[in-house]
């Protein structure tokens, strides 16, 4: 009996470790391909503006194409409040495949889309749709991908686990980035504007298949199948909004620099090069590669640290640099442009943000049980991005215009920096030392 119990668990072993490399997998590669579909429309924003919202002006027509690009963070909240409900009530696994189905549904809109000249104003509006279904599907996504991480990670390897989420964005970026370099690098200014800008958004449509392919071969997480019916609430927004405001503030207090450092220093970097900076747009996507680069490789590095030294000092120390670095960094690039300074620029904050972000959705984790863990973290996270980061690349190209000082994105980052630090003083710091 003893040989037959000994042997179950040799065997179970594997199996477990098998099924926990099986999900790092899924959710990695579904969130990266995800978050490629949801911000290239951010890299081919000066095209797009050409091409849709022919205004006669330049500025006019940027400005209504990042809003455009804003107008799918509308959509953050309620895609996260109704799939994160979702994921608590149904699973984790159904909600990630279908989310992963409607951001494949909106960049296929966006691809296939008319111009302005072949369909009028039904082309900005086709536009506006797929932007509202991608912010829909983006919404759900990174409180079901983090619940489903954090709950098959071993206690103890936690923050490692989910900042794979974080890795996977850098990779989105990395591959928005390249693939927008090569775009615009390799075609005259003709073919890019005529179809060459398609080809992203193309590319993005074979999300769909192999995405829903991924995550709907995948096992649903152990803790959430631990969960017996009775125990789950019957509204578990209404949960999280009456048992856990705290840990609702502290959340969503700590996502403002995280979208902000996402949403001005990584996607709207390009625009910035090319409209303030003067630089080819090609310049901008180079370095915003190095940016995405940073932060795959170091976010996981920095969650293996954060489960060994706590999760707040790297949260408390990465907002104290982004806030001293932020000025000094933007006044050097202004007064030196070029691809040099650029690729630094992004180097340097695509490792402070992988070591804020790597550890951050442990901490976020943490302060939500089982039953309500996806639809608390859907709500902190999605209402954080609409406010402070959709909007971002339309408030700071107004600003720019407006006050006619490049310093403005500086300014934005700092000011999200100084309120994030405050909220990492709210978590309760957990480390395990191995």
């Amino acid at each position: 009996m003893q040989g037959t119990l000994s042997s179950r668990a040799t065997s179970s072993a594997p199996s477990s470790e098998t099924q926990r490399r099986r999900a790092i997998v899924a959710t990695v590669l579904g969130n990266g391909l995800e978050w490629f579909d949801f911000t290239v429309f951010s890299f081919f924003a000066v095209t797009i503006a050409k091409l849709f919202f022919p205004t006669g002006n330049e500025l006019s027509s940027v400005l209504l194409t990042v809003a455009t690009f804003g107008v799918g963070f509308f959509m953050r909240p309620v895609g996260g409040i109704v799939l994160g409900i979702y994921a608590d009530k149904v699973g984790r696994k159904a909600a990630l495949s279908l989310t992963i189905l409607l951001m494949a549904f909106g960049t296929a809109l966006i691809g296939l889309a008319p111009t302005y000249d072949q369909a009028g104003i039904f082309a900005p509006l086709i536009i506006v749709v797929a932007r509202l279904l991608q912010g829909f599907s983006a919404g759900g996504e990174m409180g079901g991908a983090t619940a489903f991480l954090t709950e098959y990670a071993p206690p103890e390897k936690r923050a490692f686990y989910s900042s794979w989420i974080q890795s996977s964005i850098g990779f989105a970026v990395l591959l928005g980035a390249a693939t927008g370099a090569f775009v615009t690098s390799s075609l005259d200014v003709s073919a890019l504007n005529s179809w060459g800008w398609r080809l992203p958004f193309l590319l993005g449509i074979i999300v769909g298949p192999v995405g829903y392919f991924i995550r709907s071969h995948i096992d649903e997480t152990p803790a959430f199948a631990a969960v017996s019916d009775e125990a789950k609430p019957k509204s578990p927004l209404a949960e999280v909004l009456s048992s856990f405001p705290r840990e609702t503030f502290a959340s969503f207090s700590m996502v403002i620099l995280w979208t902000v450092c996402t949403y001005v220093l990584l996607f709207y970097m390009p625009t910035y090069s090319v409209r303030t900076l003067h630089l080819p747009q090609s310049t901008g996507l180079t370095a915003g590669m190095i940016g995405g680069v940073m932060i795959m490789c170091f976010s996981p590095v920095i969650g293996a640290l954060a489960d060994r030294h706590g999760r707040r000092p790297f949260l408390s120390g990465a907002a104290i640099a982004i806030l001293v670095l932020t000025w000094p960094m933007f006044a050097w690039i202004n007064a030196a442009p070029g691809l040099a300074s650029l690729l630094v620029f992004q180097a340097v904050f695509g490792v402070l943000i992988a070591a804020y972000t790597g550890p951050i959705l442990a901490a976020f984790a943490e302060l939500f049980p089982t039953k309500v863990l996806s639809t608390g973290l859907s709500v902190a996270y999605n209402f954080a991005v609409t406010i402070f980061g959709g909007f971002a690349p339309f408030l700071i190209t107004w600003l720019i215009a407006r006050t006619g000082s490049n310093m403005a994105p500086a300014i934005y980052v700092m000011i999200a920096a100084a309120i994030s630090f405050a909220g990492t003083r709210f978590i309760k710091d957990v480390k395990q030392r191995v």
